[in-house]
């Protein structure tokens, strides 16, 4: 599966362009804005404050590249009389890029004044790791947002996202840092009655043990358990090991809480006639990201981690069906290998230290292009490097 995921890596890079922003494009408010930034983080080394871990400074062009694997379930409706749900369960591959978006992103107030935010744009892309299904796609903007007058409210962080099956979502909350690993709490799919969280109703195609054709075919779901099915979020507990810190972003589509704003948007077919009600109309989105340092076990240099638990209520047929996604994925950035390098003049630029600790996790994460032999890197090698 980590090959499919290199390999599907290596198809978008080369078709990145397509999504970029031309070099020469940068915001410049006009007028400016004279007005001091007020962030969560007391020292932060960019404006874009607790999302600036998402790109990688090192590699000089303020970009992150993000790979990994996750779980994806989700309740979907089923137009075949009698029965109206189907249960989809999938071992997922992603990529996750982000691009830093240069200059300030002016925002124009009535009430108070004018404030500016900083962002990221970010292509999302999700696809089953059984049978190479693309997903999902997922072109939006991370920005980082300075406190406000009116509405009264601390720094925040908000997430603008545009989902092809039909729904935009502004999902806005809060950034916190915390040491050591994060607490990650259990969460399930059991549907309940719309407006009713604490009246649940069980179906038996979250049993895996019992047969249904209202369920993802038996060869489209091997590698999953039925506790990733009773806890989505247990898929990610077992790449806490080693986290030193980790940055919270907590957001929401609800427009009052953590903060204040949020929204979702669905398209006519999702939304439905008021008369019949909805197709599968999304209610609520709402996610938690963990950016988190990982320190090396043998003494290398310390990679950024970014694990993720989002929840989207689809509300048919009187209910409200969870639809939970959770992946861990790694940042790495891509060295073209030049004549006269080596593996420790590579560890030496991007860590700040050659020795065989830190060029050795180099070699380890580029086996399979380099060989057996770590003195052999031919120039022109796409090296991935983990930042």
């Amino acid at each position: 599966m980590l090959g499919m995921v290199g390999t599907f890596a290596e198809r978008i890079s080369k078709r990145r362009g397509e999504m970029e922003l031309k070099p020469d494009f940068s915001f410049r408010p006009l007028p400016a804005i004279d007005r001091p930034f007020r962030f969560s983080f007391a020292v932060a080394p960019s404006p874009l404050g607790p999302l600036h871990e998402l790109i990688d400074s090192r590699s000089g062009n303020n970009k992150g590249n993000w790979t990994g694997t996750g779980f994806n379930v989700i309740w979907r409706p089923n137009s075949t009389p009698g029965q109206d749900r189907f249960l989809e369960l999938n071992r997922t591959a992603e990529i996750l890029q982000f691009d830093e978006i240069s200059g300030p992103i002016p925002n124009r107030g009535f009430l108070q004044a004018d404030i500016q935010m900083f962002g990221l744009t970010y292509l999302q892309q999700i696809k089953d790791a059984n049978n190479n299904a693309g997903l999902h796609i997922e072109p939006g903007i991370w920005a980082s947002v300075p406190q406000t007058d009116n509405p009264a409210e601390v720094p925040t962080v908000v997430r603008m996202a545009s989902i092809p099956h039909g729904t935009t979502i502004i999902a806005q909350g809060i950034a916190t840092p915390v040491s050591g690993p994060p607490s990650i709490s259990n969460t399930n799919i059991i549907p309940f009655v719309i407006g009713n969280p604490q009246q649940k109703v069980q179906f038996p195609e979250s049993n895996l043990s019992i047969p249904s054709n209202f369920r993802s075919l038996p060869g489209d779901i091997a590698g999953i358990t039925q506790a990733m099915v009773d806890n989505p979020n247990s898929v990610l507990l077992s790449a806490l090991a080693g986290i030193k810190d980790a940055v919270v972003l907590e957001v929401s589509s609800s427009p009052t809480t953590p903060v204040l704003g949020g929204g979702v948007a669905n398209t006519a077919f999702l939304q439905g006639s008021p008369a019949a009600g909805p197709n599968a109309q999304t209610a609520l989105v709402s996610a938690t990201f963990w950016i988190e340092t990982v320190q090396d076990p043998a003494g290398g240099p310390d990679v950024h981690q970014l694990q993720y638990t989002q929840t989207v209520l689809l509300n048919f047929n009187g209910l409200s069906w969870p639809h939970i996604t959770v992946a861990t994925l790694r940042r790495s950035t891509t060295y073209t290998v030049k004549q006269g390098d080596t593996l420790s003049d590579i560890s030496l630029h991007f860590y700040g230290d050659g020795t065989e600790l830190f060029w050795r996790m180099i070699y380890n994460a580029n086996i399979a292009v380099i060989g057996p032999d770590p003195t052999q890197i031919i120039p022109g090698q796409q090296l991935t490097v983990p930042t």
